[in-house]
C-alpha cells in the first residue's frame, strides 16, 4: 500500500515536472512572440490608391475599410518605380533601384544584395513570400516560399499553425497578382458602367466604362484575399500581435498609371494595424516611401538596419512619436525592355509635400508601352480621328512629354498643369532639381546612361527576346 502510494508520488511529480517544462517552454514562446511582433505584409498589384474605398475610391473594400478604421492610414506614401519588379525588389531590399541594379522590369539586385530574410531570420523569424515573386536571384531572397501568382492560404494557414505552436515569430509577404490585368476576377455586376465616374485625365469611352467595371471589380476580388489573410489571424487568435501592413503597389494599367512617375503611378495605399501600437482610425500626412518598409520591420523586431539600406524606419510615426518623416521622395522608370516599350524612355522624379518636379530624358522619343495599344487607348485614338479634341490632347499628353514636368500637386493633384516654364515657380523648381542630381548621384544613376544600361540588368530570357528583336527589325 505504501509502496503503490509511493509510485503515485512519484508519477504525480514527474507529470507536474512534464507539464511545468512544457508550461515553462510555452511561456518563453509566448514572451518571445509578445516582445517581437509578427509581421503581415500585404501587397496588390497594378492598383491605383485613388480607387480603394477608403481613400475615396469606388471600389468595394470592405475588408480594407475595416483596417483603415482599426489601424493608421498613410496619405503619402510612395514606391520608388511604377513596375512590378523593382518596386518589390526595393520593398524587400530597402536599398533604391538603381543603386541595387533592379530598376529596369524583370530585373535582379547584384551580387551579394541582403534582403529583409537575411536581417529577421538572425532575430528567430521565419519569413516566408507567398505568391507572385518577380525577384531574383533567389541568393538575395532566402525566403520561404508558397503559391504562385497568388497567395497559398493553406501554405500560410500551416504556417501559422507552427508558429503559434513553437512560439516563433514570423514575416509573411502575401503577394497577389490582383488587380493586374486581364480583369477577368470578382463580380462585375456590382458596378454599373454607365454609373461610374471616370477620373478626369480619361477619355469617355464604351471601352473604358466596360474595362473600368471589370478593374474595379478586380480590386474587390482583392479585398476578398485581404479578408480571408485577417480571418486566418483570427482564427489562430495572433491578431493582437501581428503587425498587418497592407499596400496597394503602383497605379493600374490604365493611361496615366503605371509606368509613369505621375503620383498616379507612384502613390500607393498603405494601412497599417498594430494593436497597442498604432491608434485605431489615425490618418498620418507623413511622407514614406517602399524603401522604408524594410528598416520598418527590423526596426519593430528589434534589430537595427545595416548602413546599406537606403530605408528610414517609420516605426516612430506608427507609435505616434513623430508625424513627419521624409521632406523628399523619389521615382524612376525606364521603358527599355519592357513589354511594348519605346526603346528607351527614362524618368526621374522627386515630389515634396507641396510640389513635383520630372525629368524626362528623351523626350523626342514617342512614350510607348503595352497600354498604348490596348483596347482602351485605341478607342481614345478612335474618338480623337473622329474630332474629339480632348481625346487628342489627352493622347498626346500621354506619348510626347516634355523635357521638364513641374507641379504644384496640392492644387493639382493629376498633375495636369506643367508649370516648369512659368517664372514665378522657378526658384522652388530649382531647388527639386537639385534634390533630385543629389539623389541619382548618391545612387550612381548617370541617366541617360543607365537607361541604355538597362538590358543588362535583365533576365537572360528577356534579354534574348530583346536581341531577337533586335535582329529581326534592327532596333529595339
Amino acid at each position: 500500500m505504501t509502496l503503490i502510494r509511493h509510485e503515485a508520488r512519484i508519477g504525480l511529480s514527474l507529470f507536474t515536472l512534464f507539464l511545468g517544462g512544457f508550461t515553462i517552454t510555452h511561456l518563453r514562446g509566448a514572451e518571445q512572440t509578445e516582445s517581437m511582433p509578427n509581421v503581415l505584409f500585404v501587397i496588390a498589384d497594378d492598383c491605383t490608391f485613388r480607387d480603394i474605398g477608403c481613400y475615396g475610391g469606388q471600389a468595394l473594400t470592405p475588408n480594407i475599410d475595416l483596417l483603415a478604421k482599426q489601424g493608421m492610414r498613410f496619405t503619402h506614401c510612395f514606391q520608388q518605380a511604377p513596375m512590378c519588379s523593382p518596386t518589390r525588389h526595393a520593398i524587400y531590399t530597402g536599398i533604391y533601384p538603381v543603386k541595387s541594379g533592379a530598376y529596369p522590369n524583370h530585373t535582379f539586385v547584384k551580387d551579394g544584395t541582403k534582403s529583409i530574410a537575411h536581417y529577421l531570420k538572425p532575430l528567430g523569424y521565419r519569413v516566408h513570400l507567398s505568391g507572385k515573386t518577380h525577384i531574383g536571384p533567389k541568393s538575395s531572397f532566402p525566403f520561404e516560399y508558397s503559391g504562385k501568382r497568388n497567395p497559398d492560404f493553406k501554405a500560410i494557414d500551416q504556417l501559422l499553425i507552427e508558429s503559434s505552436r513553437d512560439g516563433t515569430p514570423f514575416c509573411i509577404f502575401a503577394c497577389s497578382n490582383e488587380p493586374h490585368g486581364p480583369w477577368n476576377k470578382g463580380d462585375a455586376s456590382q458596378y454599373d458602367s454607365s454609373t461610374i465616374t471616370l477620373p478626369p485625365y480619361f477619355v469617355d469611352t464604351k471601352e473604358t466604362r466596360e474595362n473600368m467595371v471589370d478593374y474595379l471589380a478586380e480590386i474587390t476580388y482583392f479585398d476578398g484575399q485581404v479578408g480571408e489573410l485577417l480571418t486566418l489571424l483570427d482564427k489562430h487568435g495572433i491578431a493582437g500581435n501581428t503587425m498587418v501592413v497592407v499596400v496597394s503597389e503602383q497605379g493600374s494599367s490604365f493611361p496615366f498609371g503605371k509606368w509613369t512617375c505621375y503620383d498616379t503611378g507612384l502613390q500607393s495605399a498603405c494601412i497599417v494595424r498594430w494593436p497597442g501600437q498604432v491608434k485605431a482610425g489615425s490618418v498620418t500626412d507623413a511622407m514614406v516611401e517602399y524603401v522604408d518598409i524594410a528598416p520598418t520591420f527590423i526596426n519593430a523586431a528589434g534589430g537595427t538596419p545595416e548602413a546599406a539600406i537606403d530605408g528610414r524606419s517609420f516605426v516612430s510615426v506608427l507609435t505616434g512619436e513623430t508625424d513627419t518623416h521624409k521632406r523628399f521622395v523619389f521615382g524612376e522608370m525606364t521603358t527599355r525592355g519592357i513589354n511594348k516599350g519605346s526603346p528607351y524612355f527614362g524618368i526621374r522624379s522627386v515630389r515634396s509635400e507641396e510640389y513635383k518636379y520630372i525629368v524626362n530624358f528623351t523626350p523626342e522619343v514617342t512614350f510607348q508601352n503595352a497600354c498604348t495599344t490596348s483596347i482602351i487607348f485605341n478607342s481614345w485614338r478612335k474618338k480623337a480621328l473622329a474630332g474629339d479634341n480632348e481625346a487628342a490632347e489627352k493622347i498626346s499628353r500621354y506619348e510626347n512629354r516634355p523635357a521638364e514636368e513641374f507641379y504644384a500637386i496640392q492644387e493639382d493633384p493629376y498633375e495636369w498643369h506643367n508649370l516648369a516654364n512659368d517664372p514665378n515657380y522657378a526658384m522652388q523648381k530649382a531647388k527639386l532639381k537639385q534634390e533630385l542630381l543629389s539623389w541619382m548621384e548618391e545612387c550612381g544613376d548617370k541617366g541617360q546612361q543607365t537607361e541604355l544600361e538597362a538590358l543588362e540588368h535583365q533576365g537572360r530570357k528577356r534579354q534574348s527576346k530583346d536581341t531577337v528583336r533586335v535582329e529581326k527589325t534592327g532596333k529595339l
